[in-house]
C-alpha cells in the first residue's frame, strides 16, 4: 500500500490530526517550562497521569480523564507555584513525585489488576497507544479544544507569561500577581500533559514538551520567536513521526520522540555554526 492509500482511512486521518494538535500544544507550553528550569516537571506530571489512569480504572471510572485531569492540575500547581522558600526545593520535589507516583501506579496495577492483559496495559500507559484505530472524533475535539485554550492563553496573557517566566520577583514588584499566572501556567501544562498521555504514554510525554523548546533555543533568542518555532518543530516532528509509524509499523510515540531528537541534533549543529560565524 502507498502512503495515499493509508491516508484514505479515517482512523489514520484522526491519528494524524490528534498527533499534530497534541504536539503543537506541547511545543508551545514547553518554552516557559524549560526557561523556568522545570523541564523535569513534564516527567513528574506524566507519571502522575499514569497513576491517575490506574486509580480511575480500579475504581471503575469509565472516563479516566475525570481522575487524571484534576490530579495532574493539583500536582502541577503544587510544584510550579509552591513557596520558593520551602524546605524541599523544586528539583527534589519533582523527583520525589515522579518516582513515587510511578511506583504507586505500578503497585496498584499489580495489587488490583484491572484486566487480564496486564503487560499490555502497562505498555499502553507508559509508551502510548499504538493502535491508531483507538483514536476517535472525541479525541479530535479534545485536541482542538486544547489548541484553542493554549493559543488564547498566549494571545491574551503573553506579556504576563513573559514577565512571570523570566523574573517573577520583578513582576510581583511591579504589581503583577505573579503567583496567579504561575498557577495558570501550571494548569495549562497539566492539561496538555494529561491529554498527551493517550498518544505517547507517560514516559514519553515529557519529550514532546522539552525537545521542541530546546531545539528552538539553539538558534533563536527572542521569546516570541522561540515559542513560535517550538510549536512548528513539534508539529513537523509529530507529522513525520506519524507518517513513518504508519508506513513502517513502528511505535507511534517512540517514533515521534526520535524525530524530535533528530531535529534537536540538527538545530544544535546549526546553532553551533551560527555562534562561530
Amino acid at each position: 500500500m502507498t502512503l495515499f492509500d493509508y491516508l484514505s482511512y479515517s482512523f489514520v486521518q484522526y491519528a494524524i490530526v490528534v498527533g499534530v494538535l497534541t504536539a503543537l500544544c506541547a511545543g508551545l507550553v514547553g518554552v516557559p517550562l524549560v526557561l523556568k528550569r522545570y523541564s523535569m516537571m513534564g516527567v513528574g506530571l506524566s507519571n502522575v497521569s499514569f497513576a491517575g489512569v490506574i486509580i480511575g480504572a480500579i475504581i471503575g471510572v469509565s472516563n479516566t480523564l475525570l481522575i487524571v485531569l484534576p490530579l495532574t492540575i493539583l500536582v502541577a500547581i503544587l510544584l510550579l507555584a509552591s513557596n520558593r522558600n520551602s524546605k524541599i526545593k523544586g528539583d527534589a520535589a519533582i523527583a520525589m513525585i515522579s518516582v513515587g507516583t510511578l511506583a504507586l501506579g505500578y503497585f496498584l496495577m499489580n495489587t488490583f489488576p484491572v484486566s487480564a492483559n496486564f503487560a499490555g496495559d502497562v505498555c499502553v500507559a507508559l509508551f502510548g497507544n499504538d493502535a491508531l484505530v483507538a483514536l476517535t472524533t472525541v479525541d479530535i475535539w479534545l485536541s482542538i479544544g486544547m489548541v484553542i485554550m493554549v493559543l488564547l492563553f498566549y494571545i491574551i496573557l503573553y506579556n504576563r507569561i513573559f514577565a512571570t517566566t523570566f523574573d517573577p520577583d520583578f513582576a510581583k514588584a511591579t504589581g503583577l500577581r505573579a503567583k496567579v499566572y504561575e498557577i495558570l501556567i501550571a494548569t495549562v501544562i497539566a492539561i496538555v500533559v494529561a491529554l498527551s498521555m493517550r498518544l505517547v504514554g507517560s514516559l514519553l510525554t515529557a519529550a514532546l514538551i522539552i525537545f521542541p523548546a530546546l531545539s528552538a533555543m539553539r538558534v533563536l533568542k527572542d521569546f516570541k520567536m522561540v515559542v513560535i518555532c517550538s510549536g512548528l518543530i513539534a508539529v513537523v516532528c509529530a507529522f513525520l513521526g506519524m507518517l513513518v509509524s504508519i508506513m513502517w509499523g513502528t511505535p507511534v510515540g517512540a517514533t515521534i520522540v526520535l524525530a524530535n531528537i533528530v531535529i534537536f541534533l540538527v538545530m544544535f549543529a546549526v546553532g553551533t555554526v551560527l555562534r562561530k560565524v
